[in-house]
């Protein structure tokens, strides 16, 4: 498998659409139309369920805004982003965008959502480690430190008081 220059896995974008597609399927059909594994539902009211939903989809943008990070000086040597969002784990991006298939399978307890959310997870976790073996050969001991200091997927408790700057 050739890699792409930049270190995105080549499967990588065009799996994240079909997964959406497949999600949104699974979840539309069987949180409004089939109703096969939502039956946890009726034992949480929609208001916990709905605040829940808010609370993980604010934490999800966030996330996804502040790990999208675009390049605009070609002058400059690459180096690590270690700041803001990704001080606290080192795929926010995809953290987030976990974090927005979980907000919809909390909002509606979906339970055969979660089982395409862990789907997704698994994706995501393969692509990511796709791109840390490209950032390992590109940076050297540079990514392994912070590979080292920085959770792959949940940040640690002390660490993620002090580093939410990025939220604002």
């Amino acid at each position: 498998m050739m890699k792409k220059k930049n270190g995105e896995h080549p499967s990588g974008d065009i799996g994240q659409v079909i997964l959406l597609v497949v999600f949104i399927i699974v979840w539309v059909g069987d949180s409004f139309i089939y109703h096969k594994s939502t039956f946890l539902s009726v034992y949480v009211p929609l208001f916990v369920r709905l605040a829940l939903f808010m609370i993980v989809e604010t934490c999800a943008i966030s996330l996804i805004r502040a790990g999208h990070v675009v390049v605009h000086d070609v002058e400059a040597p690459p180096h690590i982003i270690t700041s803001g969002a990704f001080k606290l784990v080192r795929h926010p991006l995809y953290l987030g965008c976990i974090l927005f298939y979980a907000g919809l399978v909390l909002s509606t307890l979906s339970l055969l959502s979660l089982i395409a959310l862990g789907g997704i997870f698994i994706f995501y976790n393969y692509i990511a480690s796709y791109e840390e073996e490209f950032l390992e050969e590109q940076f050297h001991e540079e990514y392994s430190t912070y590979r080292e200091k920085t959770p792959k997927w949940i940040p640690r408790i002390e660490q993620s008081r002090h580093d939410l700057s990025f939220l604002s």
